[in-house]
């Protein structure tokens, strides 16, 4: 139990490194967060700082979400031992903490992303072929509708879905995904009324590309 709650910590610790942030400081010290829609996470760092500068965003939190759903959730800590049951939450509770650590991240004031591309690293570290049908969903959502957001949530959708039919229900992976669809749900609740609204942004060319898979 003990070396459950450390990993858990080290990876909300981990999780507090924003991609969006460490790499703006090494570009002069920007923050997306007084750019764009205020958010530190992919899709703005695309928005306002461009391609290159969102790949290494990615890289960051894609990354640490794999580092603590797989390595760190499956290491044997010095001096600690997990016994049954507690091990078999290891990847799940690293999951959740690292993504905890994203959307509010200690070494940032507590603002930091909307935990979509660290939910995807903590899939391809616990259960990477599960990423396939979550993939498909937000790409096929991106490019019906343009909307990232929305894209983003169905996909974590998917993720609980596929998991269910998958053998995935009783084991502790399965809350995890539960508990992640949701808080990506949360997290996007701005996009949400903005498209209720009709004042969210669309991506423009994923949009246009279902519009000529429609009409021709």
């Amino acid at each position: 139990m003990i070396e459950l709650i450390v990993k858990a910590v080290l990876a909300y610790l981990l999780g507090s490194v924003l991609g969006s942030l460490v790499v703006g400081r090494l570009r002069g010290g920007v923050d997306i967060r007084t750019l764009g829609s205020g958010n530190a996470g992919g899709t703005n760092a695309l928005r306002t700082q461009g391609k290159v500068f969102a790949f290494w965003v990615m890289v960051v939190d894609i990354g640490k979400g794999w580092l603590a759903a797989g390595p760190l959730a499956a290491a044997s800590l010095p001096g600690m031992s997990a016994a049954p049951p507690w091990r078999v939450w290891s990847a799940a509770v690293c999951g959740i903490a690292v993504i905890l650590g994203h959307i509010y991240p200690l070494w940032y004031g507590f603002k930091g992303g909307k935990g979509v591309a660290t939910l995807i690293g903590a899939v391809l570290g616990a259960a990477p072929l599960l990423l396939l049908p979550m993939l498909a969903v937000w790409l096929a959502t991106a490019v019906l509708s343009g909307y990232v957001g929305l894209a983003s949530m169905l996909g974590a959708l998917a993720l609980t879905v596929a998991a269910a039919l998958d053998g995935y229900a009783g084991r502790p992976l399965l809350p995890f995904f539960l508990f992640s669809a949701a808080l990506i749900v949360f997290t996007h609740r701005s996009n949400i009324a903005r498209m209720r609204a009709g004042t969210e942004p669309r991506a423009r060319r994923l949009w246009l590309l279902g519009a000529r898979a429609r009409f021709h």
